[in-house]
Order: C-alpha cells, then sequence, then structure tokens
C-alpha cells in the first residue's frame, strides 16, 4: 500500500525538480521567477502519471505477445517456458509502474497546497543566497570525489538537504532520511547509499568536527 505523502516531504521532491530548472544564478531570481519554476515541477510531476500508465500499458501487451508465441512459435517446451516466464516479468513491470503511479494523484494535489509551495520556495531560495556555504560543506565531506563530478540529481538532493540542516532547523536525522528516500526514486541503484554517508559526514563535522569515517563519502563504499 502506497504511503500518505507529507507535505514537507513533496515540497522536498518539488525543489528537487526544480534545481534543473534554475539559471546559473538561482540567487538573482526574483520571488516570482521562483513560483514559476514551481509550477513547472508540478507539471513535471503530473507528466510522471500519464508515463507510468502508458508504460505499463506497453509492457502488458508485450507480455501478451509473448504468451501468444510460447503458444505457436516455441519449439520445446523449454522455450515455452522462457517465453512465458517474460511475459511474466514484463506484467509484474507493469504492475510495479501502476503502483508507483497511484501515489501521484495524492502527491500533485499537495503540490498544489500553498504550504507545500511555500516551503519549496523557502528551500530554494535559501539555497541560492547560501551557494556557497553549502557547497562547500559537501565538498568538505566528499571523499575522493569532487563536487561538480556528481550527477546532477545527487548534487541537487545533497544541496537540498545541507540546506535543511544548516539553515531551516531541520533535525539532521530528518533531512537524511528525506534526501535518502527521494535517491531511491530518483538516483542511481547506489545513488542513496552515497547519499547517505556524504551527508552523515557533514552531520559528524558539523557536531562533532568531523568524526565521521573515512569511507562514507565515497562512491564506493556503503551507506
Amino acid at each position: 500500500m502506497p504511503t500518505r505523502q507529507q507535505p514537507r516531504h513533496i515540497a522536498r521532491e518539488l525543489a528537487l525538480l526544480s534545481q534543473g530548472q534554475l539559471s546559473r544564478n538561482p540567487d538573482k531570481l526574483a520571488k516570482h521567477e521562483l513560483h514559476d519554476v514551481v509550477l513547472a515541477a508540478v507539471r513535471a510531476l503530473t507528466g510522471e502519471i500519464e508515463d507510468a500508465l502508458e508504460f505499463a500499458a506497453e509492457e502488458i501487451k508485450r507480455g501478451n505477445e509473448r504468451i501468444f508465441s510460447s503458444e505457436t512459435q516455441a519449439t520445446s517446451v523449454q522455450s515455452a517456458r522462457a517465453m512465458v516466464s517474460e511475459a511474466i516479468e514484463m506484467t509484474q513491470t507493469a504492475i510495479n509502474r501502476v503502483g508507483a503511479a497511484v501515489e501521484l494523484p495524492e502527491i500533485i494535489q499537495l503540490a498544489n497546497q500553498q504550504e507545500v509551495r511555500d516551503y519549496t520556495i523557502e528551500i530554494l531560495s535559501t539555497l541560492g543566497n547560501k551557494r556557497p556555504a553549502i557547497d562547500q560543506q559537501i565538498a568538505d565531506a566528499l571523499v575522493e570525489w569532487q563536487l561538480n563530478r556528481l550527477s546532477q540529481i545527487d548534487r541537487a538532493l545533497l544541496r537540498i538537504a545541507v540546506t535543511e540542516m544548516s539553515f531551516l532547523n531541520v533535525p539532521d536525522r530528518v533531512a537524511i532520511n528525506e534526501a535518502v528516500e527521494l535517491a531511491k526514486r530518483y538516483s542511481d541503484d547506489e545513488g542513496h547509499r552515497f547519499i547517505n554517508g556524504v551527508l552523515r559526514r557533514v552531520s559528524d563535522q558539523t557536531v562533532g568536527g568531523g568524526k565521521g569515517t573515512r569511507g562514507q563519502g565515497s562512491r564506493g563504499a556503503g551507506g
């Protein structure tokens, strides 16, 4: 069952989607421009519903075709089983896509609430104003990696979390957990572990003068 979405979680997701649309000088953005950017992010989320359902329909169709082929073209029991197995995989993929799409209407409804948009804009404006300090904190926590070499998604997730941890009075644990959950959806297979490691190192350095272990900030290390 999909979990009930929280307004601030959606705000973070909108901030993540919005960062790619910001100009190179986000601190120069007027407030009305930030509203436009957030609106574009809401529209992007809306498009995800259509895409997810369209892909699900395609997988169902392909699965049916494989089942038909197993009945008419299979040369042996073994090849028929392989085709049916492939069809089952396609159907499972379709089910997963529909399951993900089920959450999106609630996300979009929340995204249109003023509270959500206000917090999204607070994240983006704070990030714009404090970008040098935020990037320095991240850079200090990276191990054998450079900020500009990270993927756009990973960089954006780290910036949002550090913005909340350092400037918006969000508890480190909350900011880290939220970033990890978003990484599971938007980053690659190892992204959430990497994000977790870097942010824990940021937290350790802030609280205890750099007590994090060296491996936590490396892409090759576990979270």
